[in-house]
């Protein structure tokens, strides 16, 4: 009852891209992208965090986004992460672990900036 709420606010959607080691034809390894997933239902979330550091202009504020999704998904680290939100698509990586709860899981998430 309570995923079934919370599914209810999922308005968002996100594909998983993983990068991947494969065998080429001449029997060598490469890398390349895999999607994993696609058009997942999900939800961002967005807040704000203000720092206890203060320059002489202004204050330090972060932009926290987490990304809200089925339990049963599971995201590798380092994975991309391509979410299209309110008619936007951005794309974002997953950083550290995820906290899973019995209806949802919530991952946070930083902007992707290149295979590391």
């Amino acid at each position: 009852m309570v995923r079934k709420a919370i599914e209810s606010l999922y308005k968002d959607k996100c594909s998983i891209v993983e990068y991947r080691s494969y065998k080429k034809a001449n029997k060598s390894t490469g890398q390349k992208e895999f999607t994993v997933l696609e058009n997942q239902p999900c939800k961002l979330s967005f807040s704000t965090i203000k720092s206890n550091i203060e320059t002489a202009s202004a204050e330090m504020v972060t932009q926290v986004v987490k990304l809200f999704i089925a339990p049963e998904i599971v995201i590798k680290p380092g994975s991309k992460i391509i979410v299209e939100h309110q008619g936007r698509t951005t794309v974002y990586k997953n950083s550290g672990e995820p906290a899973i709860y019995p209806s949802h899981q919530e991952v946070m998430l930083e902007l992707f900036d290149g295979w590391s």
